[in-house]
């Protein structure tokens, strides 16, 4: 459930100013007891049969991720990339509606109004359009932030955009209110109510003429008779207006120059540009955005990014490319992330064309960018995404031949997954590629990859990949075994473990840890493997360690013989015998799993000095009287 306890707290927070708190605050306490359901909202019943009439106040539901951007963006800047991260890892959907309704919402609070304005601009300039802008001057001039108001109204100027008249009403009366005559009077002569709805009005009867009509000379002849004054705003109006007719919209664009009523500029070529841009007139915007380039204008990023998003809706895809490759040549580059998006729709389609894959990685480096790391992971998950995990080396190999060096961290990172999703062809071409290019963390690599497979549980595929690094690498390092052999302890097969690791300490010289040893141990007790563990004492003493007992006592103590305590005092024997304090261990184990026969029969096959030792004959006659208590108790019971 999406925010299920941010939500319930909001709901909480609002129903306590309630009257009927205590009532709602039990509901809400039987609610979070329920069990977790991956249900995609918390909403209330919006059947019109469950409604009832009561006296008590209508709730609204609380906006969990209006709080999320709210708490975000009321704290200075950050990176864009980490306000991203958290916004997906919260679930918190960012589009055009979203971004519009969220300004409104954040008119009382302009500062973070602001910050959030201006990371949509920097992240996602494609979800900003006149409503946008209107809903964060309304902001600015309802708080009577007059300096950032007019910067914002001359952006708005310059992209074709007007000031709305509810934002015009509610700055002026915050204005007047201020004693800021001179703004009043500036806004006055901006938002000139009657020239605002006569360009409206023009536009509309424009449009209707248009739509209604064939276009001819009784067309053309009824529009020159409305004695418009055909500005470049009131061309892009028009031409925004006809976007249900994009065959009607060129018609028009095309007709205005020649016969001389509108010159046209960029404006006017990127509202043309963003009608056309769609399958059914292709031809026709190719030729469109030709000619304005021709004519020393520029595509929008806004543009681009509209367009772009309609390709690759429509599966355009090629078309899509050109459409990059046109835009990265200009003067207006579209960022890293639209190369990214791009990226991702390619190796996400039907059929991976690299061809259209090393064509935009050849575009994007060419013009001088670094192939971040962001981007590649992008790529390697969209096309683990469709099942194209064996693609990963073709499109890792073509970004490092357009300059893209991964850091070692990232090398490592890449072996891994390859391992994690059990591609062992795909990791050992990773690898050895990797090696070729004479990197100096190919033992880190190779790690990385055994790990890989062991956390997927192949672990046949781990064991080859660790005798390929060994034969490679040599065994400086342990940290792969040490993975290999707690991954097939964990998978009840410590007894195979154990033949692992004797064979590579005998062949090849391994020294594993102190802990991996420990876990064999305990691992090939559990796993009825009492003769190996103690057969791992004598490797642990090769490597200098000392004995692992505690398992031993306990096992033994549990489930053992008199005679297994003999070979496991016996396997400890180094040079002498085991201390007395291991044999009272021993004999007290017993004595505490209630097995006093099996403490009596380890005694008589200890030495003599065992077996007349004052602290051993102390134990045995103090366990022997307590147990005769114990009898005389029950008899007389």
């Amino acid at each position: 459930m999406r925010h299920q306890w941010r939500l319930l707290h909001l709901l909480l927070r609002a129903h306590n100013r309630t009257p009927n708190h205590t009532r709602h605050l039990h509901q809400l306490r039987t609610l979070s007891s329920l069990p977790h359901r991956p249900t995609p909202n918390f909403t209330f019943p919006a059947n019109p049969s469950l409604r009832h009439f009561s006296s008590d106040p209508v709730l609204e539901q609380p906006d969990p991720d209006h709080a999320i951007i709210a708490d975000l963006f009321s704290k200075p800047a950050a990176d864009p990339s980490v306000v991203k991260s958290q916004l997906d890892s919260n679930r918190v959907s960012i589009n055009h509606d979203a971004v519009i309704a969220e300004l409104l919402k954040l008119k009382s609070s302009p500062e973070v109004a602001q910050r959030f304005f201006r990371w949509v601009l920097e992240t996602h300039p494609e979800m900003l359009s006149s409503k946008s802008y209107n809903a964060m001057l309304r902001a600015l001039g309802a708080n009577g932030l007059v300096d950032e108001f007019w910067e914002m109204v001359s952006v708005m100027k310059r992209k074709g955009y007007g000031v709305s008249r509810g934002v015009k009403e509610r700055a002026l009366e915050c204005f007047e209110k201020n004693g800021l005559e001179g703004d009043v009077v500036r806004l006055k002569a901006l938002f000139d109510k009657n020239n605002c709805n006569s360009v409206e009005k023009d536009c509309a009867r424009v449009c209707r003429i248009v739509r209604n009509n064939v276009w001819g000379d009784d067309v053309e002849r009824e529009i020159k008779d409305l004695n418009v004054g055909f500005s470049s705003e009131v061309v892009k109006l028009v031409l925004e207006s006809l976007g249900s007719e994009p065959s009607k919209a060129l018609i028009f664009f095309r007709w205005v120059e020649e016969s001389g009523l509108c010159k046209h500029d960029g404006c006017t070529y990127n509202a043309m540009a963003r009608v056309i841009g769609r399958e059914d007139t292709i031809d026709r915007f190719w030729k469109l955005v030709g000619d304005m380039r021709g004519a020393g204008f520029e595509m929008e990023i806004e543009t681009f990014v509209k367009v772009l998003g309609r390709f690759c809706k429509r599966r355009m895809i090629k078309d899509a490319v050109e459409l990059y490759e046109f835009a990265m040549a200009g003067a207006d580059k579209p960022t890293p992330q639209c190369c990214t998006f791009l990226l991702k729709k390619v190796v996400t389609c039907k059929e991976l064309d690299m061809d259209l894959f090393s064509r935009v990685v050849k575009v994007f480096s060419g013009s001088g960018n670094a192939i971040p790391n962001s981007m590649v992971d992008a790529v390697l998950k969209s096309l683990t995404s469709v099942g194209r995990i064996g693609e990963w080396n073709k499109v890792l190999k073509e970004m490092e031949d357009c300059g893209y060096v991964a850091s070692a961290n990232w090398q490592s990172e890449i072996a891994f997954r390859l391992g994690a999703v059990g591609e062992k062809e795909q990791a050992n071409e990773f690898v050895n590629r990797i090696e070729a290019a004479g990197s100096d963390s190919d033992q880190e690599i190779w790690d990385s990859l055994v790990v890989g497979h062991c956390v997927a549980g192949n672990l046949d595929k781990a064991l080859d990949s660790f005798k390929e690094m060994v034969k490679k690498e040599g065994i400086s390092y342990a940290g792969a075994f040490d993975s290999l052999i707690s991954s097939y302890c964990n998978m009840n097969r410590a007894i195979d473990a154990y033949k692992i690791l004797c064979e590579l300490v005998k062949e090849k010289e391994l020294k594993p840890r102190h802990d991996t040893y420990k876990l064999l141990v305990s691992k090939l007790l559990a796993q009825g493997g009492f003769t190996d563990a103690l057969n791992v004492f004598g490797l642990m003493k090769t490597h200098g360690f000392p004995p692992f007992i505690d398992p031993f006592i306990r096992h033994i103590s549990k489930r053992g013989s008199g005679d297994d305590a003999v070979q496991f005092l016996s396997a400890m024997t180094y040079k002498k015998f085991p201390s007395t304090s291991v044999y009272l261990r021993m004999f007290e184990a017993f004595f505490k799993k209630r097995r006093p026969e099996e403490a009596q029969n380890f005694l008589s096959k200890c030495p003599r000095y065992i077996r007349n030792h004052a602290d051993v004959l102390n134990l045995f006659c103090s366990m022997n009287s307590k147990e005769a208590s114990s009898s005389s108790g029950m008899l007389a019971a």
